[in-house]
């Protein structure tokens, strides 16, 4: 175990994806006795990637699980440990963060959470199944392997429009699935939905999605009528929503009305020595290099506060 539950850490970094590991990184080449905690494995949702191509310095493809195995074996290169637990409480003491976990209490003259977002799901018995198999949450990541193919995207709000968008300039069909007949879109992102490509699919909810090993479709239920349809299709993109994994610190650090820190792009949150790097944080672009920048932000922010 990695864990001294004696000592007082000057970092301790919650979450062990591109953020966490990125930041953890940053603090170990500074030369601060950095400890991470990770309740999973790392790379969070990265990890769960099996194709990743737009992360700079891999040309072609790598996957999400080798990129979050190097970044933490390039963590622990500069004497970073890392260790399984779940934080479920922040508290401060006299300038000491303690981080309360099933094992004991961690303490740590710093904190950086990086505790990630998870996609919101649509709750279809196949679609943990059928991620990475057609199923995606996220049109930048992996648009480009639906290019000249038919793809659905389902939401109705300015995620789920800007990926109508991005997705109609590569694909030869987007759907846009929405069960109201408005998109509760702002008018910046709908002004751009005037497609010839994109056709909307009103008043519907997708009831269950078609596969033959891959996605190859899906069967929509129109919530006025009641009747169903099917769309076949190679690709689905759920815009529904995240879900940011910050309720253990509700009521210790400042979160928006959905739950993502409000820290700004320095990463300090309310309180003093604790920063939030990652898809936690309210930002307008949730990637793996955003991440890996936030992480390096908040490990400079600190070292500033450290010093």
């Amino acid at each position: 175990m990695a864990i001294d539950f004696e000592k007082v850490y000057d970092v301790a970094v919650v979450g062990a994806g591109p953020a966490g590991l990125t930041a953890a990184l940053y603090c170990g080449r500074a030369g601060f006795d950095t400890l991470v905690l990770e309740k999973l494995s790392p790379g969070g949702q990265m990890a769960t990637t099996n194709e990743i191509e737009n992360y700079p310095g891999f040309p072609g493809v790598t996957d999400g699980f080798t990129l979050a195995m190097n970044m933490s074996a390039q963590a622990e290169q500069f004497g970073v440990k890392q260790d399984y637990a779940e934080v479920t409480a922040l508290r401060v003491e006299d300038d000491i963060k303690l981080l309360d976990t099933a094992m004991g209490t961690i303490r740590a003259r710093s904190v950086i959470l990086a505790p990630g977002a998870a996609p919101r799901l649509l709750g279809l018995p196949n679609e943990n199944a059928l991620r990475g198999k057609g199923v995606s949450y996220c049109a930048t990541c992996d648009g480009a392997f639906y290019r000249k193919k038919t793809v659905a995207v389902i939401g109705g709000g300015d995620t789920a429009a800007a990926d109508a968008v991005f997705l109609s300039s590569l694909c030869e069909k987007v759907y846009l699935v929405h069960r109201r007949d408005t998109l509760r879109a702002s008018k910046s992102y709908t002004a751009k939905l005037d497609k010839p490509n994109i056709e909307y699919v009103w008043d519907s909810v997708v009831e269950e999605i078609l596969e033959n090993g891959r996605v190859c479709g899906i069967r929509v239920r129109n919530v006025k009528t009641n009747e169903t349809r099917e769309i076949e299709l190679q690709g689905l993109f759920i815009a529904v929503g995240n879900i940011p994994a910050t309720d253990f610190v509700r009521g210790a650090v400042e979160l928006d009305a959905n739950g993502y820190f409000t820290a700004g792009e320095d990463t300090k949150t309310n309180l003093p020595g604790v920063f939030a790097a990652g898809d936690c944080r309210k930002k307008p672009l949730r990637q793996i290099v955003t991440a890996a920048a936030d992480g390096a932000v908040a490990a400079y922010a600190a070292e500033e506060y450290l010093s």
